[in-house]
């Protein structure tokens, strides 16, 4: 079996996830209220990033961490209802030749994974009309069906990615040369290093160093 592996941001979605979920909370008429609470709690590991005193990593999965703190207590249905409401803006910006080579690989009956760090909800929801066999990324912890802030989030990014893959593919035969995998950050390394195809898309300066050096394609 062929899979064909495609990343969300830079990739699959032209702009960044995070920032439309922060803009997002910021006007929302029901749930603005606990943006600016949100703002405060992220505010130090920001600038702790930017000097260099914070790793990227950590503070991505701190900013996920503390913007579910604005739901605490919703339902799942109510944070589909939430994360529906972005799926038009969204898919306004959906790469269409990434779409065309999703469509090409399924034609030909290849194995189609969505892998991202951002919350696996939502990208249920903001993909509605794709399909995907399988979509990884980041869970919410539910407890009796509401969102719960006390349990620490597993961020799935860089060599969790690749992990998380090899997980939801166990026990079948996976054809890793003959395989595909579309990413534009140098965290995506992890994931493009498995198959014998890897597209850089639009990568930045990193990658595209990379992607130069070994051959790769580059859309």
């Amino acid at each position: 079996m062929r899979v064909a592996i495609f990343d969300f941001d830079g990739t699959l979605y032209e702009k960044e996830t995070f920032k439309l979920l922060m803009n997002h909370l910021k006007e929302h008429p029901i749930y603005r209220s606990n943006y600016n609470r949100f703002y405060r709690a992220i505010v130090p590991p920001y600038i702790a990033n930017k000097l260099k005193l914070y790793p990227t990593s950590k503070m991505k999965e701190l900013s996920m961490q503390l913007y579910l703190k604005a739901f605490e207590g919703l339902s799942t249905s109510e944070m589909d209802a939430y994360f529906e409401e972005l799926k038009e803006k969204m898919q306004q910006h959906f790469n269409q030749e990434i779409l065309s080579r999703l469509k090409k690989h399924q034609s030909e009956n290849i194995h189609i994974l969505l892998v991202s760090g951002a919350y696996t909800q939502f990208l249920n929801r903001v993909t509605t009309g794709i399909s995907f066999d399988h979509i990884i990324g980041t869970d919410i912890p539910y407890k009796e069906n509401r969102v719960d802030t006390q349990t620490r989030i597993i961020h799935v990014n860089g060599t969790q990615k690749s992990k998380n893959i090899i997980e939801a593919l166990d026990g079948k035969q996976i054809d890793w040369e003959n395989s595909y995998a579309y990413g534009d950050s140098y965290s995506d390394l992890p994931v493009l290093n498995l198959v014998g195809n890897p597209i850089a898309v639009k990568p930045e300066d990193k990658l595209r160093s990379v992607a130069k050096d070994r051959g790769w394609e580059i859309i």
